[in-house]
């Protein structure tokens, strides 16, 4: 179980299943609540129905890509502070400067470890809590 006692339910959303599975095994070995959505649309049907408290979000997927879907979230009052860490293969300057615009508070670099995940959940998680 994780160090601090505290779980959260987060949302993994990653049109590929091999990253989602990834993040859905570290996050469960933390301790948390792990929700998958597998594209842009998916993610905001779960964002609105189970409310969870931190999103991992890709950019590159089909229809409605992370930017969006992250934009999308964040327009909506209710969810307007729940952190958005945005998922990419790409490390780019550009990429993390768009992320920030569309209001995501943090950008993991694929393939991500065990512990840069478990480590943005407990950073973003514990200041969730605080909110509430």
């Amino acid at each position: 179980m994780t160090t601090t006692g505290a779980s959260f339910k987060v949302l993994v959303v990653d049109d590929s299943n091999t990253i989602r599975r990834s993040a859905e095994i570290f996050l469960k070995q933390g301790g948390h609540e792990v929700l998958l959505a597998d594209d842009g649309f998916d993610a905001l049907a779960k964002v609105n129905d189970y409310q969870p408290q931190l999103i991992f979000c890709d950019i590159l997927m089909p229809k409605l890509d992370g930017y969006q879907t992250c934009a999308i979230i964040k327009r909506n009052a209710r969810f307007a502070d729940t952190p958005v860490v945005m998922l990419s293969s790409k490390d780019g300057v550009f990429d993390k400067a768009r992320g920030r615009m569309v209001g995501c508070q943090e950008y993991l670099t694929k393939p991500f470890t065990k512990d840069q995940l478990l480590q943005a959940v407990q950073q973003f998680g514990n200041s969730q809590l605080g909110a509430m």
